[in-house]
This record gives C-alpha cells, sequence and structure tokens, in this order.
C-alpha cells in the first residue's frame, strides 16, 4: 500500500531540510577555510577562492535541494516494502540529521578550553553525523527493508500487478487498433462501389481540352466536396485514387497529370501536396 505524505508534513520536512542543509554547508565552508588558515593562506586568498566557487556550491546545492524535494514531495513511499524509513519519525530524523550532529558536538564539546576547539567540535560533528546518516545508515537501512519475506512479497505482487496492468492496457490498445483498422476496411470496402461513377467521371476530367478545363475544374470541386461530405478527407484519398487508376487504364499508358490534388485545394482539410 502506498501512503502519500501530508502536505503539512512535506512543508514541514522541506523546510527542515532547508535549513539543515544550508547548516551543512556552513560547516563544510568553515572546515575549508580552517583548512586553508592552518596551512598558510591568507585571507585574501581565502576569499577569492570562495569567491569563485561560491556559484558552483550554489548550483550544487540548488540540484540536490531540488532532487530531495522532489523525493519528499513527488514519490509515493510503499510502507510495506518500507516499513521503518517511509515512517515520519524516520524522514524527520533523516532531515534533520546535520541539526542533530551539531548538537551531539555541543554536548561533547562541553569544557572545551576555547571558543574555536568548540567550533571545530560541532562542526565536525555535525559533517560526521551527516555523512554516517545520509551515506551510511539510510542506504543500508533501505536495503535491509527489502530483504525482509513481507517486503519481498510485496514487492513481487506489487511488480506482477504492474506487468498485469501494462499487458491488460497493451492488450485494450491492440483491440482498439484493431477495431479502427476494421472500420477503415469496411469505409474503403463501401466507399468502393458508392465512388465508382465518381471516379469515372474525374478521370474524364483530367483528360479534358483547355477550352472546357474551367468548367472540369468546377465539376471536380463539387465531386470532392461530395466525397468530403461523405467520408473527409479518407475518401478523398480513396476517390482521387480510384480516379488516377481509371485514367491510366484508359490512356493507354500515356503520362497523366494530378491536377485533381490542385482542384480539391482548400476543400475540407485537403491541401496540394505541391504547396
Amino acid at each position: 500500500m502506498c501512503e502519500k505524505i501530508p502536505m503539512s508534513t512535506q512543508r514541514t520536512l522541506r523546510s527542515v531540510h532547508l535549513a539543515s542543509t544550508v547548516w551543512f554547508v556552513v560547516c563544510m565552508g568553515y572546515i575549508l577555510v580552517l583548512a586553508l588558515r592552518q596551512a598558510g593562506f591568507n585571507w585574501w586568498f581565502v576569499f577569492s577562492l570562495s569567491g569563485h566557487s561560491a556559484l558552483i556550491v550554489f548550483l550544487l546545492v540548488s540540484i540536490y535541494l531540488f532532487a530531495i524535494y522532489r523525493g519528499i514531495g513527488g514519490i509515493q513511499i510503499i510502507a510495506k516494502e518500507h516499513p521503518l524509513t517511509s515512517t515520519n519519525y524516520y524522514m524527520a530524523f533523516y532531515v534533520a540529521a546535520p541539526f542533530l550532529g551539531g548538537l551531539a558536538g555541543c554536548f561533547g564539546m562541553i569544557g572545551a578550553s576555547s571558543a574555536s576547539q568548540f567550533r571545530l567540535g560541532v562542526t565536525l560533528g555535525t559533517l560526521g553525523t551527516t555523512f554516517l546518516v545520509w551515506v551510511v545508515v539510510d542506504p543500508a537501512t533501505g536495503m535491509l527493508e527489502t530483504l525482509g519475506p513481507a517486503s519481498r512479497r510485496h514487492r513481487a505482487e506489487r511488480l506482477a500487478r504492474i506487468a498485469a496492468e501494462r499487458e491488460t492496457k497493451r492488450r485494450n490498445r491492440d483491440r482498439l487498433l484493431a477495431k479502427v483498422f476494421r472500420k477503415e476496411e469496411a469505409d474503403r470496402a463501401h466507399w468502393e462501389g458508392l465512388l465508382k461513377p465518381q471516379a469515372e467521371k474525374l478521370a474524364d476530367l483530367l483528360a479534358t481540352d483547355r477550352g472546357n478545363f474551367k468548367q472540369a475544374e468546377q465539376e471536380a470541386v463539387s465531386i470532392g466536396a461530395h466525397a468530403w461530405q461523405i467520408g473527409g478527407l479518407g475518401c478523398m484519398r480513396q476517390l482521387r485514387n480510384m480516379a488516377l487508376t481509371v485514367s491510366e487504364r484508359k490512356g493507354e499508358h500515356q503520362p497523366i497529370i494530378d491536377y485533381i490534388s490542385l482542384w480539391w485545394d482548400g476543400i475540407g482539410t485537403w491541401r496540394n501536396p505541391s504547396m
């Protein structure tokens, strides 16, 4: 069973995760600056380095937060397959890991001899706890959850159900396509006899001389409009093909100019291919 996280809980988790990620980045920056200073670099070099890398850090954090937000807000959690990590308590623990690490560092550094030592302990506690929870504990917990008998059984049933639904959709789609094809075949067979006189007439119009060309065009337009009313564009295509076939047969292999496509341009959705 999939349980959607309530919107209020999603907003809370997002806010906590945003704040904890900012805190995590601040701690990383502090460690970086401290390491550079201890290596003997001057402050102007540290500020120059941080200025050039600020945009890259911002982009990486934005992409990371976007991925996490999608995970918290858009993914349905399968509780039967993940009985622990699907709970709100675990998610709260996950997103608040940097804060918990910083808090642990505060307690661990009680009685520190200097403020700098206290800050270093809080920072290391944040980084260590975050790495442990996000990189080690969470993946391991999720993997162990999927190894349970109930989790494996539910996953197998879910995958089988998805496969069955996909197969049902495929069959319905094939059935619909087959129905459409049968209808098209029936329409073509019906139009074959209905349009035969019109095809003969169009074939004669294609062979008209220049003196009667305007009148031939008017008659062809009337025939095309009637075909459009009968069966739309498909009916017009079939009538044109029939007329060209008749014209080729009557012309004894003489070259045939397809005036029909030109005459019918603008009737319904018919467009002259040469245009």
